[in-house]
């Protein structure tokens, strides 16, 4: 597995206000993509009846571009399959990692819906991601990362926001079946925004892409774009900001000089053990790097827990606020110490029954390690109805003889 990593332009995805396919575009329009070149790629599809605009609008005082496709009004849009959306795809003038990127975004949506109603992928009708506005904003959004030169994308966590929204098969709690799926494995978390926030596109192009969650990371910030929502809402700009910048430190370099993060610890053996595990996942959410909990024994053999904290020197208010709230320790302990962090990058691998993601790691410039995601795993041998083992260690031996590809 000896192969070189590097790592050029990153992209940090901001979700705070959720992430919808069109808002994806705009944001990443508005940090450089050029619309031109966009549009005419759209145009290449042969659809028809449509165009496109990427006007610039202020939310909330925020300049931001908010990308759009229109239909004309007197053209009826078919449900499709997914051979007939593919089919779509394959005959535009796109970059073939374009071509397979979105193809993907398809699939993935496809498997998802399949899966909600008891279908296979190709008996599933397409209605809303099979619409003309959900073909240009997937192709759209992937050839924009493919213009922009991203190299690895980061995202926040995802506010899916509240209430619910109708959709094909009815009116449905947020998040939709499809997006929550689609989100499986991400942070994301509802708010007293009463709308939906994240779309199943939006969904499905974040989760494609980020290989990581949490704040922003280090780097060199070069460019920076706002994606509107058609949405306006009372106290917040309805836009998804999308940071494009060059890593700095461990994260371009896997080099020995490593980063600074802060550690916060506290013991705790009188608070119910059942309310830990949703304390953990909301200090991820709020912006830890880790958190993870240890069983001791107390004073006077107490049995309880070290609860430890990893995170960022600018999220130890927030994080400190979320532990004094959630929790019944009445103080903290922190202390700040050096680690030095692989770099990391997703692949895929091919086992006998379907792809699956690979986190690789490098250390100066070699691979040195690699993991599939479980997760991945998993779903895969839940479709082919197999142990999931036998998936993991197919994923894992491709990794070994370096038969993995981009993801």
């Amino acid at each position: 597995m000896k192969r070189a990593l590097h790592t050029k332009r990153m992209l940090y995805f901001d979700c705070s206000c959720g992430a919808s396919g069109d808002m994806i575009v705009g944001a990443l329009i508005d940090a450089g993509a050029p619309f031109e070149t966009i549009r005419n790629a759209l145009d290449s599809l042969k659809i028809g009846h449509f165009h496109v605009t990427a006007n610039k609008v202020a939310k909330h005082g925020i300049s931001a571009t908010q990308f759009g496709v229109h239909v004309e009004h007197n053209h009826h849009q078919p449900h499709r399959h997914l051979g007939e959306v593919l089919d779509i795809i394959g005959r535009g003038a796109l970059p073939g990692e374009v071509k397979s990127a979105a193809a993907e975004t398809l699939l993935r949506i496809a498997d998802c819906e399949a899966k909600i109603h008891g279908a296979t992928r190709d008996e599933v009708h397409f209605h809303e991601i099979g619409a003309i506005d959900s073909i240009a904003d997937i192709v759209s959004a992937h050839y924009a990362l493919h213009l922009l030169e991203i190299d690895r994308v980061v995202s926040s966590p995802l506010n899916v926001g509240s209430g619910t929204v109708k959709v094909a098969h009815g009116v449905m709690a947020v998040p939709a079946p499809a997006t929550a799926m689609l989100l499986e494995g991400a942070p994301s978390y509802g708010s007293e925004v009463p709308f939906e926030l994240v779309t199943p596109t939006g969904a499905a192009l974040i989760t494609q892409h980020a290989s990581e969650y949490g704040p922003m990371p280090a780097m060199r910030i070069l460019a920076m774009g706002y994606g509107s929502g058609t949405r306006d809402i009372e106290d917040r700009a309805n836009v998804l900001r999308a940071i494009i910048g060059e890593a700095i430190g461990v994260t371009s370099a896997c080099g020995p000089a490593g980063e600074v993060v802060t550690v916060i610890e506290f013991n705790v053996d009188d608070m119910n053990p059942e309310l830990l595990p949703p304390l953990i996942a909301d200090l991820i959410e709020r912006g830890a790097r880790d958190a993870f909990l240890t069983p001791i024994l107390g004073k006077k053999g107490r049995p309880g827990y070290l609860v430890t904290v990893l995170c960022d020197e600018l999220a130890v208010e927030e994080i400190a606020r979320a532990l004094f709230e959630g929790t019944t320790t009445l103080g903290l302990r922190m202390r700040q110490e050096r680690r030095i962090c692989l770099e990391r990058e997703w692949k895929r691998a091919a086992t006998p029954w379907g792809e699956v993601r690979v986190k690789v790691g490098c250390y100066e410039g070699n691979v040195t390690s690699a993991s599939p995601e479980f997760e991945d795993c998993r779903r895969v041998a839940e479709q082919a109805a197999v142990p999931v083992i036998k998936v993991y260690e197919a994923a894992r031996a491709a990794a070994v003889r370096g038969e993995l590809t981009d993801a």
